[in-house]
C-alpha cells in the first residue's frame, strides 16, 4: 500500500491546525490570564464572568492576532515569489528594496526637521501608513522601469539590493542629524507592532492584501514556469515581461501594506517558504501559495506568542523575535545550498 499520498494528506491538514491552535493562543496569552473556556464564550457571543475580559478579546487581543495572520501570510508570500522569480534561495520580500523605501518616507516625516523639511508636527498612525506606501511605491515604480530594460534577474536583484542599500544610507544620514526625540520615535517603528491596528485599519489592511494576492495567485502557472527557467516558461506561452510585472506589482502591495501599517518586519518572509516546503515537498505554486501563506501566519502568531513574554508584563520588539527564529533558518539554507556562492 502507497502510504505517500495519504502522508501529504495529513501535511496539508496540518498547517490549518497549527494556524488555528496559533490563533487561539494567541488570543489566551497577555498579561492577564482569561480561561479558554470564557474566550470560546466570548468569540460565540456569551457572557464571560468578568466583563472587561470581552474588551480585551475583542479590542486588544483579536486585532493583533489578525494582525499577525495578515501580515505573517502577506510576508510569506512575497517571500515564495520572490524566491521563485529570482531562482535564489535568499531572496526576501524587501529584496526590491521596497521596505527600504518605505522606510526612507517615514523617516522623512519623524525626522525631516533634521534635513530642513517639515512634513508633519505630529504625524498620526495613517500618516505614516501613507508616507510608508507612497515610498514603497516610488521604489516600484523605479524598479517596474529598470525591468522593461533588464531581461537579466540577476541584474535586476543587484539593483534592487542596491537602491536599498541607497535609501538605508540617506535614513542614516537623517538619524545622524535628527534630536533624540525624533530618532526614537523613528527606532520604535522600525521595531515592527502587531498591536497598534484598530478594527478600520484593520479592515483596509485585509482589502489591500487581498489585491495583492489576487494576482500572485493568477500568477502561479507562470511561477510554475519560472522555477525550470526562461526559455521553458517562454517555450510554453508564459509571457515574461507581463508576468513578471505581475509578479513585482504583487510583491510591493503585500510588502508595502504590511511595512505601512506594522513597520519593516524582516526574516518571515525569507524564512516561511523554505519552512513550509520541508513540510510539504512541492514545486506546484498552487498549493504552495495556500500554505505559504498559511505557514506565514502561523509564524508570525508564534512569534508574537513568544513577544509578549507569557507570564510578565513586559512586550518584546516583534523584530527581535522574528530575527531569533529567521536566522538559523538563513544559516541553514546557506549551509544547504552552499554552491550557490561557488
Amino acid at each position: 500500500m502507497n502510504l505517500e499520498p495519504r502522508i501529504l494528506n495529513l501535511r496539508n491538514f496540518l498547517l490549518p491546525l497549527l494556524l488555528i491552535s496559533a490563533f487561539i493562543l494567541d488570543l489566551s496569552l497577555g498579561s492577564i490570564s482569561i480561561p479558554l473556556t470564557e474566550i470560546f464564550n466570548i468569540l460565540t457571543g456569551g457572557e464571560p464572568s468578568n466583563p472587561i475580559w470581552r474588551d480585551i478579546i475583542w479590542d486588544f487581543r483579536m486585532t493583533k492576532a489578525l494582525t499577525c495572520t495578515l501580515a505573517g501570510s502577506a510576508l510569506a508570500l512575497s517571500g515564495l515569489q520572490m524566491q521563485t522569480l529570482f531562482r535564489n534561495a535568499l531572496a526576501g520580500p524587501d529584496v526590491l528594496g521596497l521596505s527600504s523605501g518605505a522606510s526612507l518616507a517615514v523617516s522623512l516625516v519623524f525626522m525631516g526637521n533634521a534635513a530642513g523639511i517639515t512634513l508633519f508636527n505630529a504625524p498620526s498612525a495613517w500618516i505614516v501608513a501613507i508616507a510608508a506606501s507612497s515610498g514603497c511605491a516610488v521604489v516600484f515604480l523605479i524598479m517596474l522601469a529598470i525591468s522593461t530594460r533588464l531581461r537579466d534577474h540577476a541584474s535586476l536583484l543587484i539593483i534592487g539590493i542596491m537602491i536599498g542599500a541607497g535609501t538605508a544610507s540617506l535614513v542614516q544620514v537623517l538619524q545622524y542629524l535628527s534630536r533624540a526625540e525624533e530618532l526614537q520615535t523613528y527606532l520604535i517603528w522600525t521595531f515592527g507592532s502587531m498591536g497598534s491596528l484598530n478594527w478600520t485599519e484593520i479592515a483596509v489592511l485585509a482589502l489591500v492584501l487581498l489585491a495583492g494576492a489576487i494576482p500572485a495567485m493568477r500568477t502561479a502557472k507562470a511561477l510554475n514556469a519560472w522555477l525550470l527557467g526562461d526559455n521553458y516558461a517562454r517555450s510554453i506561452g508564459t509571457h515574461l515581461q507581463v508576468s513578471r510585472f505581475w509578479i513585482i506589482f504583487s510583491t510591493c502591495i503585500l510588502t508595502g501594506a504590511v511595512t505601512a501599517f506594522c513597520g519593516p518586519i524582516s526574516f518571515v518572509g525569507l524564512a516561511v517558504p523554505h519552512l513550509v516546503k520541508l513540510l510539504i515537498p512541492e514545486t506546484n505554486h498552487r498549493i504552495l501559495i495556500p500554505a505559504v501563506m498559511t505557514g506565514g501566519a502561523t509564524l508570525m502568531l508564534l512569534c508574537d506568542i513568544i513577544a509578549q513574554a507569557p507570564g510578565t508584563a513586559q512586550v518584546l520588539p516583534i523584530n527581535a523575535v522574528t530575527a531569533l527564529i529567521g536566522a538559523p533558518v538563513v544559516i541553514w539554507v546557506i549551509l544547504r545550498h552552499s554552491r550557490i556562492f561557488q
